[in-house]
């Protein structure tokens, strides 16, 4: 999540803003510092906003495109499309950030209150099936509207990775990448992931010292290739993961397929 070079801050009221809470405002960095950030590091990061029609976000997918745009060496930008938009609305929305130079698009089931699986959103996935880009849901836990009264009204429900299941099933051209260990839903995630090959797991979001022993063990062997670095900055920095990562036991030979080479396979890098 990247802030806007007008503003910081999310919306006041707006589950987002446990979110800052949590990781402090403070921490969101605009697309041209994220760049630089990850350009310091010698790596690669995956940027993008959560658009909503109930909240308004810190940053546009328009702005952050158009940022994104002269950062190519270290930054793939996606866009976010509210599938409780019209589906006229979504799908013209949709192909005109492909234009602009989506990458990929990231949906919060959560913040955006949709199954997966609601053929709502099938006329949004059509677009990205055409594309060939990759479509990222949050899965699991989550920050938003976390310790909020209510929880922010956020439902969890809507993050279990069960629901992707038929999404994966019924675009099989689509890349469907759960992001995050999916507590409490992490064997949920894994059997889709073993099960549908246009299914990933990415591994932002939890320090790795805390990652469950099953999730371990497939990232080591049936996984192995279908597993992806990441760290959800701010809410871990690189530093961090990597170095509860190396305390992590993961075979040597894998460890370069997490890190690097499966996400290049997907974003067809190599």
């Amino acid at each position: 999540m990247q802030a806007s070079e007008r503003g910081r801050g999310f919306p006041a009221g707006s589950p987002e803003a446990a979110v800052a809470e949590v990781f402090g405002s403070d921490a969101l960095l605009t697309v041209h510092e994220l760049a630089a950030y990850y350009r310091e590091r010698r790596m690669a990061a995956v940027c993008f906003m959560v658009d909503s029609i109930a909240w308004d976000g810190p940053v546009s997918n328009e702005e952050l495109l158009a940022g994104a745009a002269g950062e190519r060496d270290v930054l793939i930008p996606f866009a976010s499309i509210d599938p409780n938009r019209p589906a006229a609305e979504a799908v013209a929305m949709a192909r005109a950030h492909l234009d602009a130079g989506a990458r990929g698009f990231k949906f919060h089931p959560s913040l955006q209150a949709f199954f997966p699986d609601d053929p709502k959103a099938y006329p949004l996935y059509e677009v990205i099936a055409e594309a060939g880009v990759p479509a990222l849901f949050h899965t699991g836990q989550n920050a938003v509207g976390a310790g909020q009264r209510g929880g922010g009204g956020i439902l969890l429900k809507y993050s279990n990775p069960l629901h992707l299941d038929q999404v994966a099933a019924d675009f099989p051209d689509i890349d469907v990448i759960m992001a995050h260990p999916s507590v409490p839903w992490q064997d949920e995630a894994l059997s889709i992931a073993a099960h549908k090959p246009n299914a990933w797991i990415d591994l932002s979001g939890w320090s790795p010292k805390y990652f469950p022993p099953q999730l371990v063990h497939h990232a080591n062997t049936l996984l192995k290739h279908k597993v992806l670095f990441g760290t959800d900055y701010p809410a871990l920095t690189p530093e961090r993961w990597l170095r509860d990562f190396d305390a992590l036991e993961i075979r040597p030979e894998v460890r370069p397929l997490i890190l690097k080479d499966n996400a290049a396979r997907l974003f067809g890098l190599t």
